[in-house]
């Protein structure tokens, strides 16, 4: 079974007129950040979040931007110095953005620390950051602002500033029991970096090990910020599915990772939506998956 659709919003350009798109045609979940569209993401967003009650929102506390950074100076929740650095996991920060965040969505199902490994150079200052961040986020769970926390990393996992297995432990910590409500966890996943594929596909890796914790997992990238496209050959796509575009491919290999629930994808138009659904509807096998990764390696 391969992954679900999701609505990646970071290199969106319309991204109201993208939302739209994508939640009729059945997106189950659409992804964003504060600082996502120089700062509007969120509002562009509300009205399309309203239309599609059934649609799950989730987005982000770490960066901002610098209008942004300002208003935090102003409202006593950052320092000058802090706000020049354009991410901060304070909790006093946290708790400020994500309740900005509720505010301009209309509502937030999930909420991902945002590359926490660029708040501190050093695994027990980034452990400690978010320890601090995941106590914030238990309270607006039970405050009934939030639905859930979680993880989104471009590189912590891959550089091991955090496992999985601490990510859990951090927020039982937070939450002072054994029960907490980190739901998910968010990495790239694509034929560049396809570590959590070819682990995946051994039985172990981070997404064996969040399955194994009860988290709902998200692949960004899959295209790898498009450089995919320019990357693949046409020899590979066939391997892949003949007949497939470029992106259909590479979005499939990605989707057809074991123990990959939700694959976010930037796309714009009913075309491309259209596309990446019907490819998904095929799933490619393990041992296809794991050839087509060992042609990768080779390349």
């Amino acid at each position: 079974m391969s992954a679900v659709l999701g609505l990646g919003t970071y290199r969106v350009r319309a991204v109201e007129e993208a939302a739209r798109t994508a939640c009729a045609a059945g997106a189950a979940w659409v992804d964003t950040a504060p600082n996502y569209q120089d700062g509007r993401a969120h509002t562009l967003l509300r009205q399309v979040i309203a239309d599609f009650p059934t649609v799950k929102v989730s987005t982000k506390t770490g960066f901002f931007t610098p209008s942004q950074g300002r208003e935090a100076v102003a409202a006593g929740v950052l320092s000058e110095d802090q706000a020049a650095v354009g991410h901060s996991l304070d909790p006093g920060f946290v708790r400020w953005q994500v309740e900005r965040s509720v505010d301009e969505l209309g509502r937030a199902d999930l909420v991902f620390v945002h590359n926490p490994e660029q708040a501190d150079r050093h695994r027990p200052g980034i452990h400690t950051r978010l320890r601090g961040a995941f106590a914030v986020l238990e309270d607006l769970v039970g405050a009934g602002r939030i639905g859930g926390y979680g993880v989104a990393t471009w590189s912590g996992l891959d550089h091991a500033v955090f496992t999985v297995r601490e990510l859990v432990g951090l927020a039982q910590q937070a939450v002072g029991a054994e029960r907490h409500h980190l739901v998910a966890l968010q990495q790239p996943v694509s034929l560049v970096m396809d570590r959590p594929i070819r682990h995946a596909l051994d039985g172990w890796g981070t997404l064996v090990q969040a399955r194994a914790a009860g988290l709902t997992t998200f692949g960004s990238a899959p295209l790898h910020g498009g450089d995919l496209l320019g990357l693949v050959t046409p020899e590979l796509i066939d391997m892949i599915r003949p007949g497939a575009s470029a992106a259909g491919a590479c979005l499939l290999a990605a989707a057809s990772t074991p123990g990959l629930d939700v694959v976010l994808l930037s796309a714009s138009t009913p075309t491309n939506w259209a596309e990446a659904t019907a490819e998904l509807a095929l799933p490619l096998n393990a041992r296809r998956l794991r050839e087509i990764t060992d042609v990768c390696a080779t390349r």
